[in-house]
């Protein structure tokens, strides 16, 4: 099933790639593999994935240490800034730092371990109240703070968009997101890069990779439905 489901995942990334004149080199697949067992990913993994996201970190912690070290492991949900500590030495990207206290908490680890941390900005494109991310003036602002952070550096952005029945409602939100990040290009700041969007789940990443998407992140199109919270990993 999971080869299928991967198979047609990415059948439908090229077709949007096409659609917006991209080539489909220019987006990147994360299997977001919360709550799915061990021999799951395994399976993905069989199957040419290498970009894994989780949203909490024990669970990715975990699962680094039981899965094979080429795997690039994405942290795409809301960071803790007690558990930054565990991490910065463990993965590829953090894509949802929204706060200088966060950042500098990133810093302050990355220091301790001597290495050097990738991020996204999270945007809450959007306004919703119940998500994490800044306004886009937020995110200038908060962009500029964190690009004196020797050890930190910002990547591109990412966005959670509004669950939506019709994929279209969220184009205009991945619309901003991609204009945001040509504005932010546009100031040259130091230690700042705009070549990662990361926007766009199971519902509507077609309609993201047509917006400009470089990751998608796409989790119940590659594993199914079914929940596995609780089952031993």
């Amino acid at each position: 099933m999971i080869y299928e489901q991967l198979a047609q995942t990415r059948q439908n990334m090229e077709s949007a790639c096409r659609r917006a004149g991209r080539s489909a080199e220019e987006v990147e697949l994360i299997a977001v593999s919360k709550t799915k067992p061990i021999p799951l990913l395994l399976e993905a993994y069989e199957a040419g994935v290498r970009d894994f996201g989780e949203n909490r970190v024990q669970e990715l912690l975990e699962k680094y240490e039981a899965l094979p070290k080429d795997i690039r492991w994405h942290m795409i949900g809301h960071l803790q800034r007690n558990k930054v500590k565990y991490l910065v030495d463990k993965v590829h990207l953090i894509h949802s730092v929204d706060s200088l206290r966060l950042a500098q908490e990133i810093q302050k680890e990355a220091e301790k371990k001597q290495t050097q941390v990738n991020i996204l900005v999270e945007v809450n494109v959007a306004g919703e109240e119940s998500k994490f991310g800044g306004s886009r003036e937020e995110t200038m602002r908060l962009v500029r703070e964190i690009a004196l952070l020797p050890s930190v550096h910002i990547q591109g952005l990412m966005t959670v968009a509004p669950y939506v029945e019709n994929p279209e409602a969220n184009r205009m939100f991945f619309a901003n997101l991609r204009q945001l990040a040509v504005d932010i290009k546009r100031e040259s700041i130091d230690n700042v890069n705009m070549h990662v969007l990361s926007m766009g789940m199971t519902g509507d990443y077609q309609v993201a990779v047509e917006e400009g998407a470089t990751y998608v992140r796409v989790g119940t199109g590659i594993f199914g439905n079914r929940s596995y919270e609780g089952e031993t990993i």
